[in-house]
């Protein structure tokens, strides 16, 4: 028992340290977890033998990932996707099978051994990808939605290539495995419910497996988390959930299918329940923490000794491999016409193998498909080259999108022919409803953005804009500054608003400036600058939530709306101090020092009198 404390204490304190560091210098998480594993495993010694073990409990994460991933997918939502799913997707896993098929004949392999390893080598890491796109919002990218089509084909191939793979035994494998098997008669064979079961009945039983999952799915567990429900216990409700998942991979792997694929049809079939939301935040903090200890375990896991040994060999395979997947999913990109930034992203995304690539190699092996040294090398070549995804993701954040940023950017700033009594700079969701309202009301607007796409996007709603860049003194010269009455500010980067306001109340003293604020820290810093009126984004809409907070707590409407003034009526007031507070503490910079904050508590103490005094009032006014 005591054994198995200190390997969770080690693996838990090596992922405490190692993946916070890596969020830190923008690594990422998986990478964290993967070199936690190196570190403990390969390099310290920490962990040995058991990191297998613990590898096959871990890929259960993978299993509760894509029930996670088949509840936020409607079967609706599949038929819409089936054209990239299909397409896209079928024709990523056949050309890159058939490419590294090719490449492996070439190289006098059996055709079988070399088909084999480009069905392993077409999988990419959903897990790995999926997790990098939730942390970077990449998912909803035209690249993101793209490279998930193509991964939920991938794990829907697994089916298909589990019943291909045994086809493909090497007879000199099966001889000896034969022998190995006679030498040992107490090796415990895997339960199964299809095992020695004729061609027809495996797949009466597969059909009726399947069968059960939909309409079990619908119609049985309704009622049970119902049941489950009204106990108003949630540990059991938590227990309910990860004993459905767990039933639902038994079932596939007694049958000889991916748990994987099982649990993913079990979430789509719930995707409609509405228990869906309640099983979601039950069931992924387990995803997130086996996830991690299977990335922990991948790193653990590497052979070292065959990686300095076949040194040159597995870097050149790994690199080739990232290389000739990436030159198929470029060439698919461009005839699917995904354009730009997003094109990169997809290919850069799935450019790695995944860890189902683990699944098939431990299949291949037990089925006599690939010799045990050839699987080794191939396990490292997956496990590197997953290493390496989280610097793919760096590349594409770090040089690929800013290059095409920059080039969209890059065309000349537009010949401005008319004049207003109002700039805009900057036409973002803030900008927009400014301009809006103003031209709503007859007053000539000229409107500059440094986007070009935001640029075309107002363009084609009839909404008119000048691609140019505001804090430039002569596009403000030529939209007729000196003329105008005042300028908006609503532009993205609190920085260039700062030094905007400067510039125009240096050389425009006369020229009302009104800008929109960030936080506290960037309106006391525009305050500084000289801007007339400042607005923080946030503040109103916010104070309009508040208010309908309180009326549907039970508050009177009118109370309600006493709060609200209140409160604004309040902030309004200590706002002047405050700001005098940071100005003669920090010198006008954006640290918040002691006296500051304690100033800061005064007033949220005056806040809360305030409001105590208007509910008095309230209660006071209803009484004879």
């Amino acid at each position: 028992m005591t054994e198995y404390l200190i390997y969770a204490f080690i693996y838990l304190i090596a992922a405490v340290i190692a993946v916070p560091l890596a969020q830190r210098f923008g690594l990422g998480s998986v990478l964290g977890y993967l070199i936690a594993g190196i570190v403990i495993g390969p390099m310290v010694g920490l962990v040995g033998e058991e990191t297998t073990t613990i590898q096959h409990f871990a890929e259960f994460g993978v299993v509760i990932m894509l029930f996670l991933v088949g509840l936020e997918l409607e079967p609706k939502s599949l038929w819409a996707m089936r054209h990239r799913l299909i397409g896209l997707g079928g024709l990523q896993i056949g050309l890159t099978a058939l490419a590294f098929t090719g490449l492996g004949m070439l190289f006098h392999l059996p055709w079988s051994l070399a088909l084999a390893i480009g069905l392993i080598l077409a999988m990419s890491s959903t897990a790995i990808v999926l997790q990098t796109f939730n942390e970077k919002g990449l998912g909803k990218t035209e690249g993101g939605k793209n490279a998930f089509s193509v991964l939920l084909f991938q794990d829907i191939a697994v089916i298909p290539m589990l019943a291909l793979l045994p086809l493909l035994a090497l007879p000199e494998l099966i001889e000896q495995a034969q022998a190995a098997t006679a030498a040992a008669a107490d090796h415990h064979e895997e339960l199964s419910l299809v095992a020695g079961l004729p061609g027809w009945a495996y797949g009466l039983v597969i059909t009726a497996s399947i069968a059960f999952v939909v309409i079990g799915g619908h119609y049985l567990s309704r009622p049970l988390f119902r049941f489950v429900a009204n106990s108003g216990l949630r540990e059991i409700f938590t227990a309910t959930a990860l004993m459905l998942v767990l039933g639902v991979a038994i079932l596939m792997s007694l049958v000889g299918l991916s748990p994987a694929l099982g649990t993913f049809l079990a979430g789509v079939v719930l995707a409609n329940s509405e228990f869906r939301h309640e099983l979601e935040s039950n069931i992924d903090p387990f995803k997130g923490l086996l996830l991690g200890l299977f990335f922990i375990t991948v790193g653990a896991g590497i052979n070292f000794d065959i990686l300095f040994d076949e040194f040159f060999t597995v870097i050149g395979l790994t690199l080739g491999v990232i290389a000739l997947k990436a030159f198929v999913l470029y060439g698919l990109a461009f005839i699917f016409r995904i354009r730009n930034s997003n094109r990169w992203l997809f290919t850069l995304s799935l450019a790695q193998a995944g860890e189902f690539g683990f699944v098939l190699i431990s299949f291949t092996v037990q089925n006599h498909v690939l010799p045990t040294g050839l699987a080794q090398i191939l396990s490292l070549v997956v496990a590197l080259s997953m290493m390496l995804t989280p610097g793919l993701f760096i590349l594409f954040d770090k040089v690929i999108l800013p290059r095409f940023e920059q080039s969209s950017n890059e065309r000349e700033a537009d010949q401005i022919d008319e004049q207003g009594t109002v700039i805009i700079a900057g036409i973002g969701r803030f900008g927009q409803i400014v301009n809006r309202l103003l031209i709503a009301n007859g007053v000539k607007t000229v409107v500059l953005d440094h986007q070009s796409s935001i640029v075309d996007t107002m363009r084609r709603i009839n909404t008119q804009a000048y691609f140019g860049d505001a804090t430039r003194p002569d596009l403000l010269h030529t939209a007729g500054i000196e003329q105008a009455a005042m300028v908006v500010i609503a532009m993205d980067n609190p920085e260039s608003s700062i030094n905007l306001v400067k510039y125009i109340k240096h050389s425009y003293p006369k020229v009302k400036v009104l800008v929109r604020a960030y936080d506290r820290g960037h309106m006391y810093r525009l305050r500084q600058a000289g801007a007339d009126i400042i607005e923080a984004e946030t503040y109103h809409s916010a104070l309009e939530i508040g208010g309908a907070a309180l009326r549907e707590l039970g508050y009177p409407p009118r109370l309600a709306q006493q709060q609200k003034l209140a409160y604004k009526r309040v902030t309004e007031e200590l706002s002047a101090s405050l700001y005098a507070a940071w100005l003669g503490e920090s010198g006008g910079g954006e640290r918040f020092d002691n006296n500051y904050l304690k100033l800061f508590l005064q007033f949220e103490e005056r806040i809360k009198e305030e409001m105590a005094f208007e509910r008095s009032n309230h209660e006071n006014e209803g009484k004879p």
